[in-house]
């Protein structure tokens, strides 16, 4: 797995890769770019003392204002996996096809998955990564357990959601659906390597690259050890 990984890192960089980190890094920016100004809009609107929610305390306005600009930045980190994951909706089979050139030598190729289903099962679990990234952003006062649910919760979710897609190019949703499930805990701690991809900053931007690269692989490995 971690060939695997190594092997995915030095894709990204590649010819065929660099057209694609350029389109996935821009529409990546894009949405966390309008993503914090929409916050920074509602931080402000509910600052500016519209409904004199602080008159006779301007100190809990000062108070709201510096707990809404660091809300922004800690909040912006938790929303770049739903981010990331949203993406790989986009470029999900021009990437795959490039790493299933490079590793099946018989020069196989797996099915494009058709656009609005690959597009609605980003979204799906993109919305599920939201969900449980605010949950990691809510108990971001415990130190330790912040850490480890944002870990373990972008894991299984990163996991199930990249090798299943990978999947899907050569299976069926449900027959996708039952190698992952078969092979939980290898997904899960491929799953892990992504996730760390994710908690470490700049990097985490080109997830979508590093994730079907890995997954593409873990999808042959695995098949070709059941073929055994």
């Amino acid at each position: 797995m971690f060939d695997d990984a190594l092997a995915s890192l030095r894709d990204m960089f590649t010819p065929p890769f660099r057209a694609v980190l350029i389109k996935s890094l821009g529409l990546t920016l894009a949405l966390l770019f309008l993503l914090w100004l929409g916050l920074e809009r509602l931080a402000i609107w509910a600052t500016t003392g519209g409904a004199h929610w602080f008159d006779g305390a301007p100190w809990l306005k000062t108070v709201v204002e510096i707990a809404a600009g660091l809300g922004l930045f800690i909040g912006l980190i938790f929303l770049i996996a739903p981010v990331a994951l949203l993406v790989a909706g986009f470029f999900l089979d021009e990437l795959a096809d490039h790493v299933e050139a490079k590793i099946y030598a018989d020069g196989r190729r797996g099915q494009a998955v058709p656009a609005l289903a690959s597009m609605v099962l980003a979204a799906k679990f993109s919305g599920v990564a939201l969900l449980v990234n605010l949950l990691a952003f809510a108990l971001w006062l415990l130190p330790g357990v912040n850490a480890l649910i944002f870990v373990a919760a972008n894991a299984y979710l990163f996991g199930r959601e990249y090798f299943q897609l990978a999947a899907m190019r050569f299976l069926p949703l449900e027959s996708a659906r039952d190698l992952r499930r078969a092979n939980r805990v290898t997904v899960f701690f491929a799953g892990l390597l992504i996730a760390l991809f994710v908690a470490t900053p700049v990097l985490n931007l080109l997830t979508p690259l590093f994730g079907v690269g890995l997954m593409a692989r873990l999808y042959k490995r695995l098949t070709a050890a059941s073929a055994l």
